[in-house]
């Protein structure tokens, strides 16, 4: 009797390996992560490298002034652009977060991948 009892045992086991292995046609769908690292608000962090420059309200060299920032200012970026002029020229300009948020001209600036990064390169430009 006991050879019929491990063979029912064997075969509850075989049937149930069997039915954990099935295979299905569908793919499992793709999911993001809860915050997707492309989407950053944040594209570095910027040093200013002239004497001073003036934060604009918009991507152009004549807007109106919010302030200005000297040399060693380190501004949060959050966002760079490409602007043609109307002498059809093209500038880069970058979106600013610091004493005030606007654009400056990317020519005026360094961009870092962190803030410690900025900040040792701020301290090099002050001395």
């Amino acid at each position: 009797m006991k050879v019929s009892l491990w063979f029912y045992i064997i075969q509850v086991l075989l049937l149930l390996l069997l039915c954990s292995c099935t295979r299905s046609n569908e793919e499992a769908p793709v999911i993001p992560p809860l915050t997707n690292p492309l989407s950053s608000s944040l594209v570095g962090y910027g040093v200013v490298r002239v004497s001073y420059t003036h934060v604009v309200e918009e991507p152009t060299p004549n807007a109106l002034s919010l302030g200005y920032l000297r040399q060693g200012s380190i501004v949060q970026v959050i966002e760079r652009r490409s602007v043609t002029n109307a002498e059809g020229v093209t500038e880069q300009w970058v979106l600013v977060d610091g004493n005030y948020q606007g654009w400056l001209q990317g020519s005026v600036i360094d961009i870092y991948g962190n803030e410690a990064q900025a900040r040792t390169a701020a301290e090099s430009l002050t001395k």
